[in-house]
């Protein structure tokens, strides 16, 4: 059993928001990676797939996600459970934003949809065909 107090908890600064790790194998050596997205109000996320399903529960706010070309709109108390590589881009609530838990398998990786970089891409996202853990996930 692993413990991880709050104030042990990783922060990583994005363009969009901010990834809380809560727990993941390099935080609590657990075999999934569980973290708190906190996202800027009016936040229009990257298009951007992972390689496994990942479970997204909101807690505050609300957003739109575009999943796979259909838009879905969602805030909090509801729960999406969404697929492995298809296609997907969060638009949060322009007023409040939103706050979700997200849960990911270990090792799961964000890629770019076609292998090609948004032109505004931050430091952080996969460039190209690269793919990548993001480091709220490791």
């Amino acid at each position: 059993m692993t413990v991880i107090m709050g104030a042990d908890s990783r922060k990583v600064d994005t363009p969009n928001g901010v990834m809380t790790t809560l727990a993941s194998p390099t935080q609590g050596s657990a075999g999934q990676a569980v973290w708190r997205v906190e996202a800027r109000p009016g936040m229009v996320g990257p298009v951007h797939a992972f390689d496994a399903e990942l479970v997204w529960t909101w807690l505050d706010g609300s957003a739109v996600v575009e999943l796979g070309g259909e838009r879905h709109e969602v805030g909090a108390g509801d729960t999406m459970v969404l697929p492995a590589d298809v296609s997907r881009q969060m638009f949060a609530d322009a007023e409040r934003g939103f706050v979700s838990i997200v849960a990911a398998p270990a090792g799961a990786q964000v890629y770019n949809p076609g292998g090609v970089s948004g032109p505004d891409a931050c430091d952080l996202a996969p460039k190209d065909a690269e793919r990548l853990v993001p480091p709220w996930a490791m």
